[in-house]
């Protein structure tokens, strides 16, 4: 199944990793998918939405991360179960108990560093191509939450992934950015590329002329496929960022407009990726890996 997606935008501050929270609470609460984030930035921003900053801590120093999981199997050349690095119970919407998460560290950086020193490019593809060969028998849909920039491990979940979706804000320099990306996707074609699924207007002021303009020049682009829903800046979005303590209702995470804007964006994803849209209260499956308590099992993120 087609279901593995790489956030990316060569701009930063477009609101990335906001964005891939809300799709992933979204769809489990909404759709009920099982949802799995790869968070594949050294900063771990989405990771630090998904769980209270002392549990990433935690498994940060427990050696538990996706950092940990690359280190293993392509700087050690060693096995390492994927699996034991998913954790469960993360989000703070209590009706989005199917979103999943592989966190990430800023050792990331040194990683990569480290495979471009050993020349190590083709391990570290393989093994993100064999995770999400994995991963995509295992979960309904996989978010890639990629850094602003062009790495090699960047490349290589582009050039691994089904699909890649472009956030971009309405503005010359977020554009400018998407330039680069399509410049980028042209080095190297025969080494194969995700799938554009679409670029995504992301915190646009609904009231900015400006805006707007550069709104209507992204859809003179056919190329482009823009999602025909946007997502309007709000101070919802901004406060979604922030792990609540108890937990707090999706419709109170992400209340009126807000909400609406990205059920509609929901539907058109999975629409375009040719999946079943229709809403439920339940997951579409239970995902098939260990329960928490065998010695392999994914970890719990508590809540505190």
């Amino acid at each position: 199944m087609r279901n593995t997606i790489a956030v990316m935008n060569t701009k930063g501050g477009v609101g990335k990793s906001t964005l891939v929270l809300a799709l992933a609470e979204t769809l489990s609460a909404y759709h009920g998918k099982n949802v799995l984030v790869i968070d594949s930035d050294s900063q771990a921003s989405v990771s630090s939405m998904l769980m209270t900053i002392p549990n990433l801590h935690r498994l940060q120093q427990n050696g538990l991360t996706m950092v940990d999981f690359l280190v293993a199997r392509v700087l050690q050349d060693q096995p390492a179960d994927w699996l034991r690095f998913i954790v469960r119970n993360v989000s703070d919407v209590d009706d989005a108990r199917s979103v999943f998460l592989i966190p990430s560290d800023m050792q990331l950086t040194l990683f990569e560093r480290e495979v471009s020193k050993e020349s190590l490019h083709a391990r570290l593809r393989a093994v993100i191509g064999a995770l999400l060969n994995e991963a995509r028998k295992v979960f309904d849909i996989i978010f890639i939450d990629c850094p602003p920039g062009l790495s090699v491990l960047t490349e290589s979940w582009l050039r691994e992934a089904d699909y890649h979706i472009s956030p971009t804000k309405a503005d010359y320099v977020s554009v400018c950015g998407l330039e680069v990306f399509r410049r980028f996707k042209t080095l190297n074609p025969e080494m194969g590329f995700a799938e554009n699924m679409g670029v995504l207007i992301n915190m646009k002021d609904l009231n900015s002329p400006t805006e707007e303009d550069y709104h209507n020049w992204l859809l003179t682009n056919p190329d482009n496929r823009c999602f025909n829903q946007v997502v309007p800046r709000a101070v919802a979005l901004q406060e979604a960022a922030r792990f609540h303590a108890p937990d707090r209702s999706y419709f109170a995470k992400y209340p009126g407009e807000t909400g609406k804007s990205l059920r509609q964006l929901c539907e058109e994803l999975l629409t375009r990726m040719g999946l079943p849209s229709g809403t439920t209260s339940q997951p579409s499956k239970p995902p098939a890996i260990p329960q928490p308590g065998t010695p392999d099992g994914p970890i719990s993120a508590p809540v505190g």
